[in-house]
This record gives structure tokens, C-alpha cells and sequence, in this order.
């Protein structure tokens, strides 16, 4: 059995974790696109690719769990739009096969430990609901 530690701060969590070193990635490989898209699919893909740990960390500071869930449903699209945005880049040539790589698994990693997240606390709100109406 493993010891789980104690969520203290967004950063404790895993799906936060693999999120920022995705975001890390995305941005140094979009250092590499074309000039012509600075302000397009570069930058397109760098402010999804944020999103996604900013959105994680802000759902984490909200007073509730239904706000955290909204936040983390903002986190995976994110993810999707991501992944969507590192397929395009690879078609259009401005991301190596050998770099797109390993970043599809990473974005991969990142949504399912997101959606595990999301699963999770959707089973707490529910549980909480199905207390409440029990309770009258």
C-alpha cells in the first residue's frame, strides 16, 4: 500500500505538477516556430498550454468544490485545445515528429490525471448532495 501525503497547497497536486512541466515544454518548443507565428499558433498554443496549471491553481483557491470542478473543466479544455494545437503544429511542419513525441504523452498525462481529479471531487459533491437530501 502506498502513503498518500497530505494536499496542502495546489502545488502538492500531481495532475498541478505535470501540468506546469507541459507548460514548461509547450513554451520551449514553440521558441522554435516560425517567426510568421509569433502571434499566432505560438502564441495560441503558450496560452493554452498556461492555462491549464493556472486554471488548476485558481479552481485549488476557491471557497468551494463546485468552483474548483469549473475550474478544472476550464483546465481540460485547455488540454484539448493543446493537444489539438501540437497535432497542427506537427502537420504544418513547425514541430518535429521528434519533439511532438514526447509532448502528445505529456498532454496525455496531463488529462487523465485532470480527469481523475475531476472524477474525484465530482464523487465528493455528489455524495455531499446525496447526504443533504437524505438529511431531509
Amino acid at each position: 500500500m502506498t502513503e498518500r501525503t497530505a494536499v496542502r497547497t495546489y502545488q502538492d497536486l500531481t495532475a498541478w505538477q505535470k501540468a506546469l512541466d507541459l507548460c514548461l515544454d509547450t513554451y520551449r518548443a514553440t521558441r522554435r516556430f516560425p517567426k510568421a507565428e509569433v502571434y499566432g499558433l505560438s502564441a495560441q498554443r503558450q496560452r493554452a498550454a498556461v492555462s491549464i496549471p493556472s486554471n488548476i491553481a485558481e479552481g485549488f483557491g476557491r471557497r468551494t468544490t463546485a468552483d474548483f470542478l469549473r475550474s478544472l473543466y476550464i483546465a481540460y479544455g485547455s488540454i484539448c485545445e493543446l493537444q489539438t494545437q501540437v497535432l497542427l503544429a506537427t502537420k504544418l511542419d513547425y514541430l518535429p515528429e521528434k519533439e511532438a513525441g514526447p509532448l502528445l504523452p505529456s498532454v496525455g498525462d496531463t488529462e487523465r490525471l485532470t480527469k481523475a481529479l475531476i472524477r474525484a471531487l465530482e464523487r465528493k459533491l455528489s455524495s455531499a448532495s446525496d447526504t443533504r437530501s437524505r438529511d431531509h
